[in-house]
């Protein structure tokens, strides 16, 4: 399910096209990081260096990269797209 993002301000607070991190989280297995590097390179291609954190239980992970974003649309896309991935739990 897309849940859309309402009212977000990222047009007041940054310049663009700019750097932003993306934190997503969701279930530890082989393919995650691999799932959110094709959204990204999708939306916004690039050289990607993510980082990945296991959960303590190793359940879960989380991976973080910075993309270059050209608008409030691209940010939103991109939470857009990144949520939808059955393995994702949050996107921040």
């Amino acid at each position: 399910m897309v849940k859309p993002v309402k009212n977000t301000k990222f047009d007041e607070y940054l310049e663009f096209p700019c750097p932003f991190t993306f934190k997503v989280m969701g279930l530890a297995n082989v393919d995650l990081t691999s799932q959110v590097l094709a959204v990204m390179q999708q939306h916004a291609p690039g050289d990607y260096a993510p980082k990945t954190k296991p959960s303590t239980k190793g359940t879960y992970e989380s991976i973080t990269l910075v993309a270059t974003v050209t608008s409030k649309e691209h940010i939103e896309t991109l939470y857009t797209e990144l949520g939808n991935l059955a393995d994702v739990r949050y996107v921040l």
